[in-house]
């Protein structure tokens, strides 16, 4: 679809999209109107973050706008959660929060979301849905443990990876680098991600919906209801996202005399689809439970595969997906005046499937070419010629996690957890192979976790200084057996410590000092395989790391020049038996690296004018990431810098809101992000002479875009007109892939 074409289908989507605003807010202004408790505010004595508006913005105590020239939209949506996220950004804990409010109003998922942010790096292999890499602080995917309100990812219905949850279904995000709190229960070698839910257990309703370029709609709508009375809440979400990723390409096809010659196509086999839904019931602030709530959900997505993983070889059958269904209780209640107990369960039951039977091949047109019998394929699959595949993966896995607190005396506090994981999988190959050797995917398989630990809080000297210590256990077996196949079972135990301290230096600086010897257990994912592109590896060990992280903060508010925040941090890491993905032409496998380095400078700064109508901000990154194995497999690269992976990227951003426009109660709110991303190696750069090393170049991208907001009462209307990669650069985050092309977008967002 042309860039001209797409302007003119979402300028009539556009006008749609206003009346629908009009009428909504017609309808919002007949409604009782509903204003936000003192109580679910931020503390006054708390400065007001970036996102916030200013003092003289606020509604007057009828809840209406003041009636000076700067009205107060903006205030209407924030609703208590930046309180608790600003307590954890100012905590020992190496935390850096996000908060979601302005990425909810915008186009871009929350891959695309959580790549400006310093230190992160997420890399797709395509559009939406396609798959992702995330890399905190120069570690990558299971590395990195990721979690929606404390619960695995993909225990808690979201088993397409965190690049692809619904950006409207999250209010914050709590990104953990290296060093990973008790309480989530977790081993994790880079860190964590905890994507964090509205928790304000009050009555609310908020839908959005986007159309855009490449067949891209997504749709979410959540919302509760609770029962003052009788502390009852109910709740529920459901999303669908649907995208045909047909976006043009650059790639060599062949011509009648079986030359090949560079052309420019769209890709014909890439469509994504996705749906998912929660319901959720309990009560909370009672005098015999605080909290105690039941989720139910259930989700799944089907995605077509158009290429191999160099983009070299095109695809015209070959599909795979995954579906999720499974419950989540959680019971919080303090037992005492010093004494507080949270307890978790879940179970959970995932299907995976991965379908390459075709009896075609195809060419980048999308022609099927050639069949069974002739020259290029005997056999059916796309693949690999020599093999076809029907297999259908079953997972069942359930968590348990109890955790208490206990406040020796005031400002100390003593934790313990505990907190055990287990995942069985079996599976179930239609087509028999070609060879003796037995299925591992017929085999049953186990693996067992188990997370323990105590922290303890010290809060000295006037709360100035805050220090948390703590010690972590860890046990790991995995097992597998079945029908033809040898059985197999290991064992591995570890400790690991650490410490955070924060000591503010004055009321605006605060200096953090972090230190954890982490484990990481091996995933089933990356023990078993994932059912699609990735072996299995039953050989896998643990990796373990010294995480060090160290940096001030500085947050200035209501200055003469305006708000700024800046943050530096510097990390290292040093990891044993690192586990790597080892990619081949047609699948990878995950394969343990003696050791490696990482050291890396990371920074952010953002500032903002004493009104903020006028916001610029900045990240920049830069990571040295080495094989430090002098002897094994890998000990004849000793020093190198570890392959395909980008190892200095920044962003930067300008927003400038305009009130009153076009009416009184209206917001206009132009905006522009950019990204740059340098060049690296895909393989190990000591091999090879320089001129015919796999390179994936360095590239800038930009967005533009503006957000339009109309509040009407207890309801608020957002409508964004967005461009993605203006200059239509060729992207790659991965050697050969290319990433979409210019993409114009429309979201409509309302909340009530």
């Amino acid at each position: 679809m042309s860039i001209h074409r797409s302007l003119r289908r979402v300028w009539g989507i556009a006008l749609a999209c206003s009346a629908f605003i009009h009428v909504a807010r017609a309808w919002a202004q007949e409604l009782p109107s509903n204003p936000v408790p003192a109580e679910k505010l931020a503390p006054a004595e708390t400065p007001a973050p970036a996102e916030k508006l200013a003092p003289a913005e606020k509604p007057d105590s009828a809840g209406k706008p003041a009636a000076a020239e700067t009205p107060a939209p903006m205030e209407v949506t924030v609703k208590g959660t930046a309180g608790e996220g600003r307590r954890r950004q100012q905590s020992a804990e190496a935390v850096t929060v996000v908060e979601m409010r302005r990425a909810k109003q915008q186009s871009s998922d929350l891959g695309e979301v959580l790549a400006r942010t310093q230190g992160v790096s997420v890399r797709r292999s395509g559009g939406l849905g396609s798959s992702a890499r995330f890399s905190l602080n120069g570690l990558y995917d299971d590395q990195i443990r990721y979690f929606l309100d404390g619960v695995p990812l993909a225990a808690a219905g979201y088993p397409f990876g965190i690049a692809n949850v619904p950006v409207n279904l999250i209010e914050r995000v709590e990104i953990y680098r290296g060093v990973v709190p008790l309480r989530f229960g977790a081993d994790a070698l880079g860190g964590a991600v905890n994507l964090v839910t509205d928790t304000r257990f009050d009555s609310h309703a908020r839908a959005s919906y986007q159309v855009g370029s490449f067949g891209t709609h997504r749709v979410s709508v959540d919302g509760r209801y609770r029962h003052e009375p009788s502390g009852l809440v109910a709740g529920g979400s459901i999303f669908f996202d649907d995208a045909k990723n047909n976006y043009r390409i650059d790639v060599e096809a062949t011509d009648d005399r079986g030359r090949l010659h560079p052309v420019n196509v769209p890709r014909f086999h890439d469509r994504y689809v996705a749906r998912g839904a929660s319901v959720e019931v309990g009560v909370v602030d009672r005098p015999w439970a605080r909290r105690l709530l039941l989720r139910a959900y259930g989700s799944s997505y089907d995605k077509e595969l158009q290429h191999n993983v160099v983009m070299t070889v095109p695809y015209g059958e070959v599909e795979y997906g995954e579906s999720v269904y499974g419950a989540v209780a959680r019971y919080e209640q303090p037992l005492t005046s010093r004494l507080e107990l949270k307890v978790l369960a879940s179970y959970s039951r995932r299907t995976i499937d991965f379908v390459d039977k075709s009896d075609w091949s195809y060419d980048w047109y999308g022609r099927k070419v050639s069949g069974p019998g002739t020259p290029r394929t005997g056999t059916p699959g796309e693949i690999q010629e020599d093999a076809a595949y029907d297999q259908t993966q079953r997972e069942g896995a359930g968590l348990a996690r109890a955790a208490l607190e206990w406040t020796v005396a005031p400002s100390h506090v003593l934790r313990m957890a505990v907190a055990p994981t287990w995942t069985a999988r079996t599976g179930q190959e239609r087509i028999p192979s070609n060879g003796s050797a037995p299925n591992p995917v017929n085999t049953d398989r186990g693996l067992f976790t188990l997370v323990s630990g105590v922290e303890y809080e010290a809060n000295l000297l006037g709360e100035r200084l805050q220090n948390i210590a703590f010690v972590k256990d860890y046990v790991f077996r995995v097992s597998s057996s079945g029908a033809g196949s040898v059985a197999v079972s290991r064992d591995a135990h570890s400790l690991g410590a650490g410490d955070a301290v924060r000591f503010r230096v004055s009321k605006p600086l605060y200096v953090k000092l972090s230190y954890e010897y982490a484990t990481r257990l091996p995933s089933s994912d990356e023990v078993f395989g994932n059912g699609v592109l990735a072996r299995p590896n039953l050989a896998l060990e643990p990796e373990t790391s010294h995480n060090a992280n160290a940096g001030p903060r500085l947050e200035l508010r209501h200055t003469p020049i305006g708000d700024i925040t800046a943050d530096v941090n510097v990390f290292y890491r040093d990891s044993d038996r690192l586990i790597l993905p080892l990619a081949g032409e047609t699948y990878v496998q995950y394969q343990n690296v003696h050791r490696a380095r990482s050291f890396g400078l990371e920074n952010a700064l953002t500032w903002a004018t004493f009104d903020h109508r006028l916001t610029l901000d900045g990240t920049l990154t830069v990571q040295d990431a080495r094989n430090a194995s002098s002897e094994g497999t890998y000990g004849h690269l000793d020093g190198d810098r570890l392959p395909n992976r980008p190892w200095l990227f920044a962003s930067w951003g300008a927003r400038f809101r305009i009130p009153g426009l076009p009416s009184q109660r209206d917001a206009l709110e132009p905006f522009y992000m950019g990204r740059f991303v340098h060049e690296f190696y895909r393989g190990w750069p000591s091999l090879g002479a320089r001129e015919y090393k796999p390179l994936v170049p360095s590239q800038i991208t930009h967005n533009v875009g503006v957000s339009y907001t109309a509040y009407g009462g207890p309801a608020t209307v957002t409508s964004t007109l967005e461009v993605q990669n203006v200059t239509d650069e060729r992207v790659y985050d991965f050697f050969g892939v290319q990433r979409p092309g210019r993409a114009v977008y429309l979201k409509v967002s309302g909340e009530i």
